[in-house]
């Protein structure tokens, strides 16, 4: 079994203020940490650009303790087209509503029984909103669901190559999965997608991160090359300027859904809060010749 901790999942923005209203006054998230890069990731981490771009973490905690949404903006990339490949993000708060509807937002009631509304954010990923109080030491984000074709393929992939922890196996349906590495504190929804239908990752596609020891990064290379599986980027370590430097592997799925397994000494000391990081975004977003204000 692969000891490993869910971090984060890849949103790329075309309106970074726009977004960051969103995360912040309407989800009520924290900015975490803010970095500027002056040309592309070597592990693409914002997609298929060599250009200026930066990465803002937020979420609702310390990111050695919750899992957290990185934001990636790329300067002078306004839109992304969606495919259906992400199905959207649940949050349990009781105060998301009533934030929306203070500052005139939309939102969508629903009474399917799993959440009580829908929130769209501004470049249109899903957030399913719980109106409950997340319990006491728990993080209020409770998954991430990914649509996938094969759901007998994905359950191979997932749980037996990766060795995700299937939750409550005994239950899993035919259309879905829930798996995690945190023992059920965050969990990753796989949900099978209508019969016959292609999956479409089109130019929005996300990437979910997970972190690892050191040792156990050579590990899940050999399982994954054993197993014929995809790997996008082999181990390669990734520079921040004037923060600590990681060590990824970038898999991907059977769907092409990107994997991100990065190694948890180097995170540790990435991913520090950083409190002039709510500042200096503001500053970016400011004099940004590309945003519109």
């Amino acid at each position: 079994m692969v000891s490993a901790r869910a971090l984060h999942y890849v949103f790329k923005i075309g309106n970074r203020a726009k977004n960051i209203h969103f995360f912040r006054e309407i989800l009520g998230m924290k900015v975490l940490r803010h970095e500027e890069f002056t040309q592309g990731c070597d592990a693409a981490c914002n997609g298929p650009y060599d250009n200026r771009w930066s990465k803002t973490m937020i979420g609702y905690g310390p990111e050695s303790s919750h899992f957290v949404i990185e934001l990636t903006y790329n300067y002078g990339v306004k839109e992304y087209a969606l495919g259906n490949d992400f199905v959207g993000m649940t949050i349990k708060s009781t105060d998301i509503i009533d934030r929306a509807a203070k500052h005139g937002y939309p939102v969508e009631k629903v009474t399917d029984g799993s959440h009580q509304a829908v929130l769209v954010s501004p470049d249109g990923y899903r957030v399913f909103v719980v109106a409950e109080t997340p319990a006491a030491g728990t993080d209020p984000v409770q998954r991430v669901a990914l649509h996938v074709t094969d759901i007998v393929k994905s359950r191979q992939y997932w749980a037996d190559t990766l060795a995700m922890p299937l939750l409550d196996a005994g239950s899993t349906s035919d259309k879905q999965l829930d798996l995690s590495f945190n023992n059920g504190k965050f969990a990753l929804e796989l949900s099978q997608l209508e019969q016959g239908k292609a999956l479409d990752r089109a130019k929005a596609y996300g990437r979910i991160a997970f972190a690892v020891p050191y040792d156990e990064q050579p590990k899940i290379d050999q399982m994954v090359q054993a197993a014929n599986g995809t790997i996008l980027t082999p181990l390669i370590s990734l520079d921040t300027p004037g923060k600590a430097t990681v060590r990824v592997i970038i898999l991907a799925d059977p769907d092409g859904h990107e994997i991100c397994f990065v190694d948890e000494e180097g995170f540790s000391a990435l991913s520090a809060l950083d409190p002039e990081s709510n500042e200096a975004l503001d500053k970016y977003i400011a004099k940004d010749p590309f945003q519109e204000k």
